[in-house]
């Protein structure tokens, strides 16, 4: 049996901000080389290859959070932002053949990010370019500190295992806390977004959504995830309504929403390893409460289909 979730920095929540040793690795990872296979470069260094005969060249920027880096995935191209050879935005450059593709997703990165330094890695907005053709975006989740919220619910289930504590501290006195978070990040998305396309105007920009952490059916499964009873339904709830926001702010630029949700429905944390595209806690397949490579798989997928239609 897995073991719960503890409130603790092993958790593997989505802000993982200094450095490796805050990425919460579960397996040793090693520096690789990057090829022109995988098309992968780092942050601001662009991997450059002629593009298909005949085809417009595809020079493609991925920018996002530990969402879209893939930390603890193997093999690891960037401990520092916990970036993987296997995360969907490589996934995504190699089944194009892009061109060019620049990879500044970081782990712990909220919308503050784009623009502004996140301790030594620069603006992410600063690997876009005039002639830059395709953007994907995974972010906002850091915005609302889903890690907070997530180790504040562990921590309230050692009280009310088969209430819905959590719910309860984030709806006192009829306020909804995290709708009022949800409703804040969606303005600073629609900023960002705008500032995207001021940046690079050629470029399709494609909006990211998360995938199904939780069951959808709204079951428990506390041996594997400490949560209260009650709090599965209702985190599962409050990311819906986060991918909702998402999916509005993309339509309301013209950008085009990628659900990455609906794909992973059936492979949340709560499923046996070689079902579950979520890790419940940190493994040799990914960060805790991160997708892993099937997951990826499954989000470049969805994204790559957007672009056929």
């Amino acid at each position: 049996m897995p073991p719960a979730i503890q409130p603790s920095s092993r958790t593997g929540l989505p802000r993982l901000t200094r450095r490796a040793a805050r990425i919460a690795l579960a397996a040793a990872t090693v520096m690789v080389a990057l090829t022109a296979s995988t098309v992968a470069a780092s942050a601001g260094t662009p991997a450059e290859r002629p593009g298909t005969q005949g085809e417009e060249a595809v020079r493609y920027v991925a920018l996002g959070d530990s969402f879209s880096s893939g930390p603890g995935i193997p093999e690891q191209t960037d401990l520092t932002c916990g970036r993987s050879a296997r995360n969907y935005p490589t996934l995504i450059a190699a089944e194009l053949g892009a061109a060019s593709f620049t990879d500044a997703t970081c782990a712990g990165a909220d919308t503050t990010h784009m623009t502004n330094p996140q301790e030594t890695v620069p603006p992410q907005l600063d690997a876009l370019r005039p002639d830059t053709t395709l953007v994907t975006i995974g972010i906002g989740g850091n915005d609302l500190d889903l890690a907070g919220i997530l180790t504040r619910c562990v921590i309230l289930a050692q009280v009310a295992p088969y209430g819905a504590p959590c719910k309860s501290s984030f709806t006192l006195l009829g306020t909804d806390e995290i709708s009022s978070r949800i409703a804040t990040t969606a303005g600073k998305v629609s900023a960002v977004l705008t500032e995207i396309h001021a940046r690079s105007p050629q470029a399709e920009v494609l909006v990211v959504g998360y995938p199904a952490i939780l069951p959808d059916d709204g079951t428990a499964c506390r041996p594997t995830v400490s949560l209260a009873n009650g709090d599965f339904p209702w985190i599962r709830d409050k990311e819906k309504q986060f991918n909702s926001m998402l999916a509005q702010r993309a339509g309301a630029q013209q950008d085009v929403y990628v659900d990455a949700y609906a794909p992973s429905v059936g492979h949340d944390a709560c499923k046996p390893a070689g079902v579950r595209w979520i890790e419940p806690t940190d493994t040799a397949e990914a960060a805790g409460f991160h997708p892993n490579a099937a997951g990826h798989r499954s989000t470049a997928d969805a994204a790559l289909a957007t672009l056929t239609r």
